[in-house]
């Protein structure tokens, strides 16, 4: 018989699986973020909150300035992007050691975020997510991806930046020949946004 004043033990809420969402420049990463959160899924868009930590954290501006310099905050004491990128674009090691001092950070805050949600499923946005291998952290990872020359004519009209300059862009991160490769899932944003909100309804809602 059971004992009425055993104690009840609450059931744990199942954990919520992590999909990695990723894309390269001018993919509409972005856009197919806010096509996930409009469909009632929460998204961590860790380029985003990666900005807001380098001006909030002070521990890591003080290891910022001293890894690139004095420089790399303006007089209002924010983030310069432009110097910082302009620093460690052609320099893989400082590269590498900048992103030494920001992942941990943007790590440790995702898993703060990651402890509040309820829904089963969660997306991580990153750009890096292949090159830094944290799709192996994720349960399934989502590349959103698009022809070249769609992708650069996009940066152009966004953000005014010449053919070279995108170029050179693409030349640094990994070829989305490979990131398909890596990829669970994958949306081909080359036509139209109906298309592509159609494409991330269908694969989002088929992930168990």
């Amino acid at each position: 018989m059971e004992d009425l004043h055993s104690e009840t033990k609450k059931a744990e809420p199942p954990s919520s699986k992590v999909i990695g969402l990723t894309g390269g420049i001018g993919s509409g990463k972005t856009t197919v973020a806010h096509f996930i959160e409009e469909c009632g899924f929460p998204v961590y868009y860790s380029d985003d909150r990666a900005k807001t930590i380098v001006n909030d954290n002070d521990e890591l501006k003080v290891k910022i300035k001293e890894l690139l310099g004095e420089e790399s905050y303006d007089e209002k004491g924010l983030y310069d992007r432009k110097f910082v990128a302009e620093k460690v674009f052609n320099d893989k090691d400082l590269l590498h050691q900048l992103n030494e001092i920001i992942h941990p950070a943007v790590r440790i805050d995702f898993e703060e975020w990651l402890a509040k949600q309820t829904k089963y499923l969660v997306f991580k946005e990153t750009a890096l997510l292949f090159e830094l291998k944290l799709n192996k952290q994720c349960y399934k990872s989502l590349l959103v991806t698009a022809e070249d020359n769609i992708r650069t004519k996009r940066v152009m009209d966004r953000d005014g930046k010449t053919y070279r300059e995108i170029e050179a862009i693409m030349e640094k991160q990994m070829s989305e020949k490979d990131k398909i490769k890596l990829a669970d899932y994958i949306i081909y944003n080359n036509t139209n946004l109906e298309d592509l909100k159609e494409q991330t309804e269908r694969i989002i809602f088929d992930i168990e």
